[in-house]
């Protein structure tokens, strides 16, 4: 009888063992079913597909047994962010504000790509309300336990909180989500996984609920960099062209302004190690102050692009059901509300002036190199426990995401921990448009890291 391969696996390993007829589509979706079911993955999911989910297994699995040729990802198991648009349903993006609103009339084109490639959708997960976090916290749906610990329930990291622990239990090979403003690459990161945000005009964010306009990515949670590669190749629609690249020459740059401050022990740790390891592997890394990055929080400043922009797509849901959101959720996009037309679009100017001052100070590098969060998950009651102790938290863990957002760049976070050690994260930046290069470069760094 077929058996479903290691929950660790990633795409090219599953395909060998769909070749070699050692495991079956059909196997591997039965038992990311059953595991759906343990507790270990209670509030991962919002919406279940089970029948669904099997019924592409078992078209993929006979396609291949008549000889078909067959995508990467057909019939293996895929999970949905709650923001995106799928046919027959309402999109309710972790709220329960928008419970009675129209259901979708078709798939957002992401959607429709997983579904085209013959992939196994396995359901909607969980998420930060509207995407509003990126502690992954969620009142309405609860809270999914970070994968990475057993015996402690730590945050998962959001906005796609859900899209991490349903890759990091093994119940998707991939996780569709989103990044505003880090809300791949901080999931990612904490649950020891591989969150790449690509240039935002790569993937269309059509059917997608809007948070922020301005910084808004699509984008997907993987397990290696090669599946992250597979997977904007089916977002996008174009398989980018990569090129073999060695660590040895690799110019590196490191911020010292902002990136690393009030790291933790252990990010503090596992970032000299990977440092460490690169640099011996012939990596020329070297510390840039980059000032700009302390610019952010001022130019930002006038109630910043997310609570702006949040507002203005939300303030609907907030005049007839702001008593049923997450009070945090609504507090934050409240901020937006007194920001005049005029700040707004000086916020705009300042932001385009500042892109253009940052990539001419990086210019010459291979990419920007640095801690994707400053901290190890904590756990979920000692974060969730008050409004001060969230936010804190809430600051800390899109602070170094956010900056790449903000440069409109495209950045990935790769797992960087030794071994037993909770999952840390480096995160590796290029300008918007330099994906190639940028996937060029992290799959050399990840070899060097293995």
């Amino acid at each position: 009888m077929a058996q479903p391969p290691s929950r660790s696996s990633d795409v090219t390993h599953l395909q060998q063992a769909l070749a070699n007829g050692h495991s079956t589509c059909e196997a591997w979706v039965e038992q990311s079913l059953s595991l759906a079911a343990q507790p270990a993955a209670a509030h991962v999911f919002t919406h279940l597909w089970a029948e669904s989910a099997l019924a592409s297994a078992r078209h993929a699995d006979a396609q291949r047994r008549s000889g078909v040729r067959l995508g990467p990802l057909a019939g293996l198991p895929m999970s949905i962010k709650d923001l995106f648009d799928v046919a027959g349903e309402t999109t309710t993006s972790g709220s329960v504000v928008c419970a009675n609103e129209a259901p979708a009339t078709q798939d957002a084109p992401p959607v429709a790509s997983l579904r085209a490639s013959g992939a196994a959708l396995m359901g909607k997960t969980n998420m930060s309300e509207f995407a509003f976090s990126g502690v992954g916290y969620n009142p309405h749906w609860g809270t999914p336990a970070n994968p990475a610990d057993a015996a402690v329930a730590r945050i998962p990291g959001g906005s796609s909180s859900g899209a991490a622990v349903s890759v990091g239990l093994g119940l998707a090979v991939a996780g569709l989500g989103s990044d505003t403003g880090g809300s791949l690459r901080i999931p990612a990161a904490l649950c020891g996984l591989v969150g790449f945000k690509g240039s935002q005009s790569r993937v269309t964010r059509q059917g997608a609920m809007e948070l922020a306009r301005s910084l808004d990515t699509v984008g997907a949670i993987t397990r290696c960099v090669d599946d992250a590669w597979l997977l904007d190749a089916v977002l996008s629609g174009q398989a980018l062209s990569l090129r073999e690249r060695s660590v040895k020459g690799l110019r590196l740059a490191l911020p010292t302004t902002l990136m690393q401050d009030e790291m933790d022990t252990g990010v503090s740790k596992a970032l000299a190690r990977a440092l460490s390891r690169l640099s011996a592997a012939g990596a020329l890394i070297e510390e840039v102050s980059w000032s700009g990055l302390g610019e952010i929080a001022t130019l930002n400043a006038p109630g910043g692009f997310s609570p702006v922009e949040a507002y203005a797509a939300h303030r609907h849901r907030l005049a007839a059901g702001g008593d049923l959101f997450d009070p945090r959720v609504a507090q934050r996009m409240a901020l937006g509300q007194g920001v005049s037309a005029a700040d707004y679009l000086t916020m705009i100017d300042q932001r385009q002036a500042w892109i253009a001052r940052a990539n001419q100070a990086l210019q010459g590098f291979d990419a920007v190199i640095c801690p994707t969060v400053p901290m190890v998950a904590p756990p979920i009651a000692e974060t969730c426990a008050s409004d001060a102790a969230f936010f804190a938290a809430n600051r800390l863990l899109l602070r170094n995401t956010f900056a790449m957002n903000y440069w409109d760049g495209c950045a990935i976070s790769l797992p960087c921990q030794a071994p037993g050690d909770l999952p840390v994260g480096l995160m590796l930046s290029r300008a918007n448009g330099e994906d190639a290069e940028l996937l060029s470069v992290a799959k050399a760094v990840e070899t060097a890291l293995a």
